[in-house]
């Protein structure tokens, strides 16, 4: 059995907000990975992650045609930028946290070549 891999190992992301949630666009570098991350990076696995941070819900949308999920992260942000005393009021590093989580490895192709 292979061992888990970075997220970032096959996608790259953005993530920024819109009042009090939160939203995380994960793009895949190939369509092999971004079938995989269908099966592996679910609504559940992410609100999981960032269960610290209590999202009342997390909802994911496919967007097949750029390889890429967005994932809506609901009441996440402390209020929103301007009402919210978080360091990151506006979720703008949610993306660079969440290429930490360790998936399951996608064998052989798929992977950055950069990386």
């Amino acid at each position: 059995m292979t061992e888990p891999i970075r997220l970032a190992e096959i996608a790259h992301a953005r993530s920024g907000d819109k009042g009090n949630h939160a939203n995380i666009g994960v793009i895949a570098f190939s369509e092999e990975g971004f079938r995989h991350l269908g099966k592996v990076l679910t609504e559940v696995r992410v609100a999981e992650f960032f269960l610290p941070l209590r999202p009342s819900e997390v909802r994911r949308y496919a967007l097949p045609g750029i390889h890429a999920y967005n994932f809506v992260l609901k009441n996440v942000l402390g209020g929103g930028a301007s009402r919210s005393l978080r360091t990151d009021s506006q979720g703008k590093t949610l993306s660079l946290a969440l290429l930490e989580m360790r998936i399951p490895a996608l064998e052989g192709a798929g992977m950055n070549d950069d990386g």
